[in-house]
């Protein structure tokens, strides 16, 4: 059986999808990154072999992702996507009439409009956590429960309660305030959901045509206190597809897929024994601007594989070449 794989490397979480010929998924993962991507993309390759048969073949692996170029030397890759084509392209195979994409993860969030199967425009937040999904983490650790917790009992609000909450900083007085007043905690953690939600919208959605159908993908979407929040906000049905967690890497498995079929060469794929090898990471500082980032790097047996983490893209591209 042929199959293809797609690796999303977030600063949250590192997800695996693994399509046959067919383009239906035969098997993914979620895993947390922990700041450890490295380690993250090995151990999900070994559980990778682990759900495969015997029978299926790696034809091609495409990752996405912050840290797709790692991810991509370290596996081999085929093709190196960035996340706003892979998530249109997963939300254009499951909801071919999309016009709106949203995704929010728990460190960024997208908005992407599609217009007769083409992106015309699209929104990145990757700098405020006001309108991520780490926002509601650090509440719902605060009030000492879990997302899940938080999710179903912001369902139950009948007045929810507006919280200030342009900036993490400002909700979390302004939700000790409305505590302090009496408010239900159910009132509480709805408004929250709405605060992070007007937050998208006027951050990442300001001046963007949003039209239905409206796909919602990501890791917040099992949130369905988000759900709510943003079908309200938008007075719009919201769409949550199948495997909306992995949905980036569903878009970039497709899109290897694609490349494969239409290439002359073999897959690149370094094949599951990567998951045992031990690669060596340093840091140096780049002095080519004023920014002075630091830069890490990747080696093995003294040989650089690779180098990421600055403002821009400079390293990634020397390597990616």
């Amino acid at each position: 059986m042929k199959t293809y794989l797609g690796i999303d490397v977030g600063s949250v979480t590192t997800k695996f999808a693994v399509l046959d010929e067919n383009n239906e998924l035969v098997t993914n993962i979620y895993l947390p990154t922990q700041g450890k991507p490295i380690e993250m993309v090995q151990q999900g390759l070994k559980q990778i072999k682990q759900q495969l048969s015997n029978g299926a073949d790696i034809c091609g692996v495409a990752t996405t992702g912050s840290a797709r170029y790692l991810a991509g030397v370290i596996v081999g890759a085929d093709l190196v996507k960035n996340e706003i084509t892979s998530q249109a392209v997963a939300a254009l195979q499951y909801i071919p009439q999309v016009q709106t994409v949203i995704e929010i993860g728990g460190q960024d969030s997208k908005i992407i409009i599609i217009r007769d199967g083409i992106v015309t425009d699209f929104g990145m937040n990757t700098v405020c956590a006001a309108g991520t999904g780490s926002f509601l983490d650090h509440q719902a650790l605060r009030l000492n429960m879990n997302i899940e917790e938080l999710s179903r009992r912001a369902l139950d609000s009948q007045t929810p309660v507006r919280i200030a909450g342009r900036c993490t900083v400002f909700a979390e007085s302004d939700m000790v305030h409305k505590q302090q007043m009496g408010h239900r905690t159910e009132d509480i953690l709805y408004g929250l959901c709405q605060a992070l939600v007007r937050n998208y919208l006027n951050n990442v959605g300001m001046g963007k045509d949003i039209q239905p159908p409206i796909v919602f993908q990501g890791g917040v979407a099992f949130n369905q206190a988000i759900v709510k929040a943003l079908r309200e906000e938008l007075n719009n049905e919201i769409i949550v597809p199948p495997h909306h967690e992995v949905m980036g890497a569903i878009g970039a498995a497709l899109l290897v897929h694609e490349e494969m079929v239409n290439s002359q060469n073999g897959s690149k794929f370094k094949g599951f024994e990567v998951s045992e090898i031990k690669y060596h990471t340093s840091s140096f500082e780049c002095k080519a601007c004023p920014n002075l980032c630091e830069i890490a790097q990747l080696s093995i047996n003294g040989q650089v594989l690779a180098q990421w983490g600055g403002r821009c893209d400079l390293w990634e591209r020397s390597q990616s070449r």
